[in-house]
């Protein structure tokens, strides 16, 4: 099929909720994705970070295949062998007390059964969650998705969800209160502009959910993995929630998302209260068991330690002389550059060096660069940063 023939048919019949780049991407290979003629770009986009541990990364490829060749769809009335071996796998890199798992086939999925375990424990209706934040599209997730952009051509949505100020610590203690099921965060806001939630404003996030008795939900979907240089990024803060939810990088390149509690909430479902025809499916959970085996075996967050204080490095350097970049915010391999115009427009500019970013927000040029990347990507894409951001020599 010829690009135009394909740019016609996509632009033609799917229905345009996504801007599109000119640009049709073909074959991939761990950081790297060529386009349609056979032009090999960096990518730093990784599908919105699904793509952390690498496109087609060998030790996932052949746990699906493998598991091709056994079944593909089991349905969660019966056991299943490869099931039972990824619940052991991510046992591996759980904390202790997290003994729960609801598996689902994305992110927000993931968020709405956070969303129902929390109504269903507490028996109260209300939660809190960040202005800037972002926990998906559909109605429960987006009812306590922070961004009024997202929000408003679909109101009214969920009733009694207050929206407070991202790492403003002195109102927490006015807005958290017994009246809530529970707060909902994202350690470091993704969509919103890759805001990274203080030390301090955690600490007390958990100590007041604690105190009155509210449960305390983490968005780790874009943050977990490895990608933040620890596990989990909630390990920089030194606290647990009560519920985290997963996806992205787990799913290995697959659609995933898992919701994950503490063991004093593992048996707040009773058979009826959820259910997914494909969740839990052997296929999807074969490649997620060697994410987990990818994310031990490679040392994954030691790696993003390593690499990134490299690239941060040089990245703060050449904001620190650019004329149209403000700041450089971010943990890890989660990095936004501030802009003082819009951040789309540089997302093209680096289209043109051949590295392949993505937006935060209207004005953060953010990157999700994947744990494989080498010192002569980092060298690539510093370089091609300094061509767009007006670097000063």
């Amino acid at each position: 099929m010829n690009l135009d023939d394909i740019f016609e048919l996509e632009n033609k019949h799917i229905l345009k909720y996504y801007r599109k780049k000119n640009l049709c991407i073909v074959k991939g290979y761990m950081q790297y994705v060529w386009d349609i003629h056979g032009v090999k770009y960096l990518d730093c986009n990784t599908c919105y970070g699904a793509a952390f541990l690498g496109h087609r990364n060998d030790k996932i490829v052949n746990a699906i295949i493998e598991q091709l060749n056994k079944i593909t769809l089991v349905p969660m009335t019966f056991y299943n062998d490869t099931r039972a071996m990824f619940i052991k796998k991510l046992r591996r890199l759980l904390p202790s007390k997290f003994t729960g798992i609801v598996i689902q086939n994305s992110g927000t999925e993931a968020v709405e059964v956070a969303l129902k375990i929390a109504r269903k424990f507490t028996r109260k209706r209300k939660f809190l969650a960040f202005i800037n934040s972002f926990h998906g599209r559909t109605f429960g997730s987006l009812s306590i998705t922070g961004n009024e952009r997202y929000r408003k051509p679909f109101e009214p949505l969920l009733p009694e969800v207050i929206f407070a100020k991202f790492n403003v610590v002195h109102e927490l203690n006015k807005l958290i209160n017994e009246d809530l099921a529970a707060v909902i965060v994202e350690p470091i806001q993704g969509e919103g502009g890759i805001n990274v939630a203080t030390i301090e404003f955690m600490k007390e996030l958990r100590k007041l959910t604690e105190e009155k008795g509210v449960l305390l939900i983490l968005d780790e979907i874009q943050t977990g993995c490895g990608r933040t240089g620890y596990v989990w990024a909630f390990q920089h803060y030194g606290i647990e929630p009560d519920i985290f939810v997963i996806g992205k990088a787990i799913g290995g390149g697959l659609p995933i998302g898992i919701t994950i509690v503490k063991n004093e909430l593992q048996n707040v479902f009773t058979p009826g209260d959820h259910g997914s025809t494909f969740g839990g499916n052997p296929f999807v959970l074969a490649a997620a068991s060697a994410a987990c085996d990818v994310i031990i075996e490679d040392k994954v967050p030691e790696q993003v330690r390593l690499k990134s204080r490299k690239l941060l490095k040089e990245v703060e350097d050449l904001v620190s002389r650019s004329k149209t970049a403000l700041r450089l915010k971010g943990m890890g391999f989660m990095i936004g550059i501030e802009l003082r115009q819009n951040a789309d427009d540089y997302v093209n500019k680096l289209l043109q060096e051949k590295v392949i970013a993505l937006t935060a927000g209207i004005n953060v040029l953010r990157l999700l660069p994947p744990y494989v990347i080498t010192n002569n990507d980092i060298e690539h894409l510093v370089n091609s940063l300094a061509k767009i951001l007006e670097v000063k020599s």
